[in-house]
């Protein structure tokens, strides 16, 4: 069930006052730096509060072909607004007679719907497509070709339109949204390691912690938060002449942390996650890449417990340079 609530507050773009907002598109507002902003996008508001910070954030990619919807539908106009949109279209006759007499013939002649349902002001909301930010040009964008269509307040959306507005696809929205910490690795010894001398790897514990967006529709009382955890990275030391701790190469979140720091007396341990060259990288070096593997759920309004989504992945490449000697000494 969608749940809805009281008119939208003034500062929301539709229902709080004579502006109308733009057709078709998002507007989009980008973090301050800090991932504290929030921002609006048509109706929807997304909180990025508790999102992953700094240069090297980056989004996750789905560990399956599923991706967050390129479009949807959510309430766009009051029936003042919608009438302030169409008509200087129709005037201008830009899109040709035809067109303009079922456009008349739909919102103001009363099949289905009469004077832009003047009669239900307060009562509800015109529904029109967004296409999400990031996505313009998308052919999935072009799914969403349901013309403008009416939804009384504390009703569904009709069952037909499966891109309308709902806490699920809040959710998903607030996935792409999602911003995870780099994924440099820190490296014992950390400037040029050794051929045959096990590399430690791990990531600050500080930084990988689980990241989360809200993503909110104020207009209809509903929200939905989508986070991501840490649970895993994948280390590729960028030649075949290497071998990673694990043996798989994937070094599971543990006691919070992935890998663990290097420290004093450990020198003839194996790391729990690292890797050992076997070959020096000559005048170069190696790209050592390492991908974190983020579980995503959510939670939101109207739904018991948490709900997943597909996994996320983010990864970065590093340089390491292999000397060719044989033994060291920490």
């Amino acid at each position: 069930m969608l749940l809805c609530g009281p008119p939208a507050q003034a500062d929301n773009v539709i229902g709080g006052g004579s502006q109308m907002p733009p057709p078709k598109k998002d507007a989009h507002g980008d973090s301050d730096g800090d991932g504290t902003l929030s921002s609006t996008a048509g109706v929807v508001v997304f909180d990025r509060s508790h999102n992953g910070s700094g240069q090297a954030a980056g989004p996750v990619t789905s560990s399956t072909t599923w991706t967050p919807p390129a479009c949807y539908y959510a309430p766009k106009y009051t029936p003042d607004q919608l009438k302030k949109y169409l008509e200087p279209i129709w005037e201008a006759g830009s899109t040709g007679y035809e067109w303009d007499a079922k456009q008349r013939d739909r919102y103001v002649n009363g099949h289905p719907y009469k004077d832009f349902n003047k009669d239900k002001t307060g009562k509800g909301y015109w529904w029109d497509f967004y296409v999400t930010h990031g996505r313009e040009g998308d052919p999935g964008a072009l799914d969403c070709d349901k013309p403008i269509f009416w939804v009384d307040e504390n009703d569904d959306p009709p069952a037909d339109i499966p891109q309308a507005i709902t806490t699920e696809v809040l959710a998903q929205l607030a996935y792409a949204e999602v911003r995870v910490p780099g994924t440099k690795m820190n490296l014992a010894p950390q400037a040029n390691t050794k051929v045959n001398l096990p590399t430690w790897a791990w990531l600050d514990a500080a930084e990988f912690k689980p990241v989360s967006v809200t993503a909110s529709v104020p207009l209809l009382g509903i929200q939905a938060t989508t986070t991501a955890e840490p649970e895993s990275v994948r280390i590729e030391p960028g030649t075949t002449d290497a071998e990673t701790y694990p043996a798989s190469g994937v070094c599971q979140i543990q006691n919070g942390r992935i890998g663990e720091p290097y420290a004093k007396g450990k020198a003839n341990e194996n790391p729990s996650c690292g890797v050992k060259y076997l070959r020096s990288s000559g005048d170069g070096s190696y790209q050592l890449r390492a991908t974190v593997t983020w579980k995503i759920h959510w939670t939101g309004t109207g739904v018991a417990g948490e709900q997943r989504l597909p996994d996320g992945s983010f990864g970065g490449e590093q340089n390491v340079v292999v000397q060719e000697i044989q033994s060291v000494n920490r």
